[in-house]
């Protein structure tokens, strides 16, 4: 594929650039040429991105950073399965745990809410920064939601994170997801207040909880050109204005709408002691088996549509991620 004359490679992160130094140098610069391009495009062409994940992966599929860009191109083109195989391959060279957040989040993909909930009680959770536990909680609490359990998901949510007043770069998706899941619960005067708190900490226009409050203020968004078509048609310049626009969809925060609540006894997915340890698939979390894994994954897994950017919340019936976490 094209790559514009202007992308020279030079402005991949640093730590990036050193990891393709191992790399002949011809090679390196095509390698981090096209890792701009999945960069570049990532969220507004996620199609394109992962085009160009492919030819970076098939010139350099040992590089852990090429393995990562890899997974996160197939992540946001809905790529499910991909995506945790290229996660699981990356955290196997790196050993690193930053990833766990979005794997457990393709395994909701996939359509397996409850594995998502066995990483959610692992001790890998515990070696995350508190960004990455936020994100879990959101991947837990959408995983809930997935189960149908909309009680638990609303309780999986509440945390000393969710009621500090110090706002962080999760404050908004973590009380975006809140909001939506009250409201989803039918508590529609507290989803209003947290829809508030979310705008308030949404500085650059991570979600569109603004949108959200103004619907459920009884705000009308207009198409302003609609109304100068009809008054050029002869209609009626007087007559009341016509809404045109519908809910968005919300963004991926890790939710998704249901319609009833399961019992919430012992809920918080973060808690170790909820969850046994002993209940998390140790063969999925084996190095040796996780290649042959990856094929059945492939073979016996649907890929969900809908997206997540790990753990901004989007709901799979009526339309964070994120991580993205």
């Amino acid at each position: 594929m094209p790559i514009p004359d202007d992308v020279t490679g030079d402005e991949i992160d640093k730590d990036v650039r050193q990891e393709l130094l191992s790399l002949p140098k011809g090679l390196a610069e095509e390698v981090s040429r096209n890792l701009v391009m999945v960069a570049r495009l990532i969220d507004e062409d996620p199609e394109g991105a992962y085009a160009y994940s492919r030819i970076a992966l098939r010139l350099a599929s040992r590089v852990a950073a090429v393995r990562e860009a890899a997974g996160f191109a197939a992540y946001a083109s809905q790529k499910y399965s991909e995506a945790l195989a290229e996660f699981r391959a990356a955290r196997r060279m790196t050993g690193n745990v930053d990833l766990w957040p979005v794997m457990a989040d393709c395994e909701r993909g996939m359509g397996r809410p409850e594995k998502a909930l066995d990483m959610a009680g692992a001790p890998d959770v515990q070696k995350l920064d508190k960004a990455g536990q936020v994100e879990m909680r959101l991947v837990a609490a959408g995983a809930r939601r997935d189960m149908g359990q909309l009680d638990a998901a609303i309780v999986t949510l509440q945390s000393p994170e969710l009621a500090s007043h110090s706002v962080q770069p999760w404050t908004a998706r973590l009380r975006y997801a809140y909001a939506d899941a009250l409201l989803a619960a039918g508590r529609e005067d507290e989803a209003r207040e947290w829809f508030a708190k979310a705008v308030e900490s949404d500085k650059d226009g991570s979600t569109d909880a603004s949108d959200r409050l103004a619907e459920l203020d009884g705000v009308e968004f207009v198409d302003a050109l609609v109304e100068d078509d009809e008054d050029e048609d002869g209609a009626d310049s007087g007559a009341e204005p016509r809404s045109v626009r519908e809910a968005d969809p919300a963004p991926r925060t890790g939710t998704l709408e249901v319609d009833e609540a399961d019992d919430v006894d012992d809920v918080d997915a973060i808690d170790d002691e909820d969850i046994d340890d002993e209940d998390i698939d140790d063969e999925d979390l084996d190095d040796e088996d996780l290649d042959d894994e990856d094929e059945r994954d492939d073979e016996e897994s649907a890929e969900r549509p809908g997206t997540r950017r790990a753990g901004e919340s989007g709901e799979e019936g009526d339309g964070e991620d994120t991580p993205r976490g």
